[in-house]
């Protein structure tokens, strides 16, 4: 529907026409009945006369075929045999949006406009550009942290939650776990990944093994050890004493030999590591028992109901601490993100060659996605288009290009006047001829 302000401006766009329509007709209606009475008089009507009768009926005859014309493309004229041909944007409303849907498939949309249109405007250099300013940074924070906000008010869901549950419980249902996991393990294991985790979990372990903690740690457990089994021994000897020394020797030791795996890649533990790691992969696809284990484990976290509970209470609980974070105007996933594009935008901005791999990826995108992408928003446009109704489009469409048109009824008035004026000079030519030798003389 229209808007107040649309309906005034499309009236007062009509007014002008509108009164060179009635200006014009009364012209020839007054010049008809003057010439009218000049003829009953007996007497010869002036050329003057004649001049502005024919201009003002040419002048309306124009007027009147342009507003015909215009009108007829929004609505219904009951006029016999033409009326069939009036109410044009209606009548063919699917029509037009097919045709307006293959326009904008086949000239905007094209693999060939949409690489043009990268090559223009090079998106890798306006990212670059974008992202290095620090308001758009933070920016670009706030909308990750505002988007990620919104997927969690979805997810609060009952029936998302549901939904996930159970598409979860269908996808361990069918999915063959023991062939799954031995293939993420070889894929982890190839050429010797494995190795690296193993020597990352030793530092990790010498380091935890050097703290003072942990020999603290380790005495008491010590002199638990012999309270619990030599309570007589531990009475008679020096526990505290024992219990330190013990630890340095144990932390010592253990740490020694983390050493010794860590700087000898031939360490029999390293070897006997890798054996462990391939049988477990050639368990996982062959060996029965193994599949036994992991169906138990497959019933065990579809079906059991304290796990569920707990990973339940763990969602929420993680869920409730996001929430807040991301409702805090300082949100540390805000901050991230913003970190995030910063350095992107950097790494674009001072690497040429990154940038014309992103573009030259961004042109790849567009010609092998252009073809469906088109399609689906082309059937899109058409489909939206037959949805309308078609006097709510029509009333759409002049509300847009309603005031344009009427310069053509303006002009249509205007041209007509001046080609009255031509039929005129031209019939009267001889006479008016005359008359000018006349007033010559």
């Amino acid at each position: 529907m229209l808007t107040p302000e649309q309906r005034l401006s499309l009236q007062q766009a009509k007014r002008l026409p509108l009164i060179l329509l009635l200006v014009v007709t009364a012209g020839f209606i007054a010049t008809a009945l003057a010439g009218s009475r000049w003829a009953i008089e007996g007497q010869a009507v002036p050329l003057w006369l004649v001049c502005l009768r024919g201009i003002c009926e040419a002048a309306m005859v124009g007027a009147l075929a342009d507003w015909f014309a215009v009108t007829a493309l929004f609505r219904h004229i009951p006029l016999p045999l033409v009326g069939r041909h009036t109410a044009i944007i209606p009548r063919n409303k699917d029509r037009i949006g097919e045709n307006l849907a293959v326009f904008v498939r086949d000239k905007f949309l094209d693999a060939p406009s949409l690489v043009a249109l990268i090559e223009r405007n090079n998106p890798a250099q306006f990212l670059a550009d974008w992202l290095t300013a620090s308001a758009n940074s933070q920016l670009l924070g706030k909308q990750v942290a505002r988007l990620a906000l919104a997927a969690l008010e979805m997810v609060q869901d009952k029936q998302v939650e549901k939904f996930l549950t159970q598409s979860l419980k269908a996808v361990m249902q069918h999915v063959d776990l023991s062939r799954t996991a031995a293939s993420l393990l070889s894929g982890l294991t190839s050429g010797g990944r494995h190795q690296e985790v193993l020597d990352d979990v030793l530092a990790r372990i010498s380091r935890v093994l050097r703290q003072e903690q942990t020999h603290v740690l380790i005495a008491q457990t010590i002199v638990v050890w012999l309270k619990r089994e030599h309570p007589i021994k531990e009475k008679m000897l020096p526990t505290d004493w024992l219990s330190d020394k013990g630890a340095s020797l144990i932390a010592s030791a253990l740490d020694s030999l983390l050493q010794d795996v860590a700087h000898n890649p031939d360490h029999r533990l390293r070897e006997a590591f890798d054996e462990s790691v391939h049988r477990l992969i050639e368990g996982l696809q062959s060996d029965p028992v193994y599949a036994e284990r992991v169906e138990k484990l497959r019933n065990y976290l579809l079906h059991d109901e304290k796990l569920a509970a707990y990973l339940r209470e763990l969602w929420l609980g993680w869920r409730a601490r996001l929430e807040r974070d991301l409702a805090d105007e300082n949100s540390a996933l805000a901050r991230r993100a913003a970190v995030m594009g910063r350095w992107l935008g950097q790494a674009l901005a001072h690497d040429e060659a990154l940038r014309q791999s992103m573009n030259e990826r961004l042109k790849r995108w567009a010609t092998t996605l252009a073809p469906d992408v088109s399609q689906f928003i082309g059937q899109h446009i058409a489909d939206t288009v037959k949805r309308w109704d078609a006097e709510q489009l029509s009333t759409l469409i002049e509300a847009h290009i309603g005031k344009d048109l009427q310069y053509i009824r303006i002009n249509g008035t205007l041209v007509g006047g001046a080609i009255g004026l031509l039929l005129f000079l031209i019939s009267h030519a001889g006479a008016l001829l005359r008359n000018l030798q006349m007033l010559i003389r």
